[in-house]
């Protein structure tokens, strides 16, 4: 294995990481406010779907920082990303004029679910927890 194959997975983990981390802390700092947003989205159980979300999203984004159980976890993190568009950034359903910054959104979480997805298939690279274990 090259060095690029171990350190390009590597920044992807990270990248991916910064994206989800932070997101589950400001979760836990804020589980009320995400509750609120859910329910405003008419969705059941917003405190438990608020903390299922913080959850993924710490819990999985640190696991695919570290490479840890990385398939699982980029997978758990796809479906709820997944989730997340459809859910929250739905923008067939708002006004022509209100649609373009929600569409956008859609399509960026279809490619994070992407990406995901290639963590999937082939694993985090030669630079994790998981590519230890195999070594």
């Amino acid at each position: 294995m090259t060095a690029f194959e171990k350190t390009a997975p590597l920044a992807g983990r990270i990248a991916m990481a910064w994206l989800f981390v932070p997101a589950g802390w400001g979760k836990i700092m804020s589980l009320s406010g995400t509750a609120g947003y859910i329910a405003s989205k008419g969705l059941p159980m917003p405190m438990v779907l608020a903390a299922i979300a913080m959850v993924i999203e710490l819990v999985c984004g640190l696991a695919v920082l570290v490479g840890y159980r990385t398939r699982i976890a980029a997978a758990a993190l796809a479906v709820f990303t997944l989730v997340a568009a459809i859910f929250f950034h739905n923008y067939w359903t708002l006004p022509a004029d209100q649609q373009m910054l929600q569409k956008i959104m859609f399509d960026k979480n279809i490619a994070i679910a992407g990406g995901l997805l290639f963590l999937v298939g082939f694993g985090p690279g030669g630079f994790s927890v998981d590519g230890r274990r195999r070594a």
